[in-house]
């Protein structure tokens, strides 16, 4: 398993206030993306000058509060995948997975409440 990614990811219904938020924190918006996969979700790819990455997701699927994840690329999404299965995490999708032509990702969380945005990007 290799980790090619690690960083924090917000995911919330209100990107641009969290955007905002964070560009008075230094951070600059690097890339955004919209209609991400059957999800539809909408992506903004941020970092400062010093090399810290965030990402901030906007779901349209209604959330109670914004949660915060750890964005973790993998080289091998499937090993990852059924390593966090055994681990005891679940995929919030069920058995949805999203799905693009540059990637595969699904939101892993564990009975703690750990969540992990495991993706892998397809070249």
């Amino acid at each position: 398993m290799k980790i090619t990614t690690f960083n924090p990811q917000i995911v919330t219904n209100n990107a641009e206030a969290i955007i905002k938020l964070f560009e008075e924190l230094g951070f600059e918006r690097r890339h955004h993306q919209e209609g991400i996969g059957e999800l539809d979700v909408t992506g903004t790819r941020m970092k400062t000058e010093n090399g810290f990455y965030l990402d901030i997701s906007e779901l349209n699927t209604p959330l109670p509060q914004n949660m915060v994840v750890i964005r973790m690329n993998v080289d091998d999404f499937d090993e990852v995948f059924d390593k966090l299965i055994s681990l005891g995490f679940r995929n919030i999708y069920g058995d949805q997975k999203v799905n693009t032509k540059s990637a595969k990702s699904a939101m892993m969380i564990s009975e703690s409440g750990i969540a992990i945005n495991l993706v892998q990007h397809i070249k």
